[in-house]
């Protein structure tokens, strides 16, 4: 049987990267930016508080970190819980050695369910960062743009309650979106999204409702890629992470700085045997000189304002 005409047609194919929604740029021929103080790096922690369902779904696809026996799953429930319930703490600990607040990444359902936490966090000036619903409401092409534009507005609603703040950075669950997610996040008034892992600096997006902007959040370096997903061990994450940063340092100066970020994952790391792990590379990273440790928010507005000192200047 032959395949029908339209089989290899794509509607969205066209000239450059099939979309629109940022223009082409390479690093090397952007203006410089400078952070404040004159750091050369920018240090971005970002750990993540999320609620895996015992029934979950998993539509269209299992996100990292999914139940993966016969429900009910509580040996796996129970280790991403832990996260929420002990690894976090640990987390905590390591950032507040060195004095570095965090972004934190937080499903909604963590909000309802464990509203102290989100107090820990807002105590240490942490900043709240919009995770959806929980793990097991993905946005993605099979959901119609109410319902998503709905799942977003309760997230923020829901967050911005309990921790009394603005909510300015999104991460989808399992950084998944649909064509409509970014006009979405616009026009609820957020400012980053963290879902594009294409860039190592912060660069504006294209959408139909308002600026927004994405920032650079890998995952290959995250913990739950390389311990979990990859098998390495915990010295082979500190030693990537310390090689990340590294590479980035000798990269920049206090005239053209650059953003690390680092993903966690409470349940990964905020184990007893792996913590010393993130610890060791913090320790690290803040033993060099221009090392700026900032949320997503500061580091955007930063970001934004040497552009528009670069622009003035010109």
């Amino acid at each position: 049987m032959s395949l029908p005409d339209d089989y290899l047609q794509y509607p969205l194919r066209r000239y450059g990267m099939d979309h629109d929604r940022y223009a082409w740029s390479m690093l090397p021929q952007r203006p410089p930016v400078k952070w404040p103080h004159g750091a050369r790096l920018a240090l971005w922690v970002v750990p993540a508080l999320e609620w895996f369902p015992l029934n979950m779904a998993g539509q269209p696809f299992k996100p990292p970190g999914a139940m993966h026996t016969a429900y009910p799953d509580f040996r796996h429930y129970t280790l991403r819980d832990y996260g929420n319930r002990v690894g976090i703490f640990r987390i905590m600990q390591a950032l507040d050695k060195h004095h570095i607040p965090a972004s934190v990444a937080v499903n909604a359902a963590v909000a309802q369910r464990y509203p102290s936490l989100i107090q820990a966090c807002v105590q240490r000036g942490w900043e709240i960062i919009a995770n959806g619903q929980d793990m097991d409401h993905l946005h993605h092409g099979g959901l119609s743009q109410a319902q998503e534009q709905q799942w977003i507005e309760q997230a923020l609603q829901l967050l911005q309650s309990a921790s009394g703040q603005r909510i300015r950075g999104w991460l989808s669950p399992a950084k998944s979106e649909s064509h409509h997610t970014l006009d979405l996040l616009a026009q609820a008034g957020l400012d980053y999204v963290c879902d594009w892992v294409n860039d190592d600096m912060p660069y504006k997006m294209n959408t139909a409702t308002g600026a927004l902007h994405a920032m650079p959040h890998p995952i290959d370096i995250d913990d739950y890629t390389i311990l979990v997903q990859n098998h390495h061990t915990e010295d082979d994450f500190r030693d990537q992470l310390i090689d990340q940063f590294d590479g980035l340092y000798r990269e920049s100066s206090s005239d053209n700085g650059r953003v690390m970020a680092i993903s966690l994952h409470p349940w990964v790391i905020g184990q007893p045997y792996r913590i010393r792990a993130l610890e060791e590379a913090l320790a690290h990273i803040m033993q060099h000189q221009g090392v700026w440790a900032a949320t997503g928010s500061a580091i955007l507005d930063a970001w934004r304002d040497s552009a528009s000192a670069g622009q003035a200047a010109s």
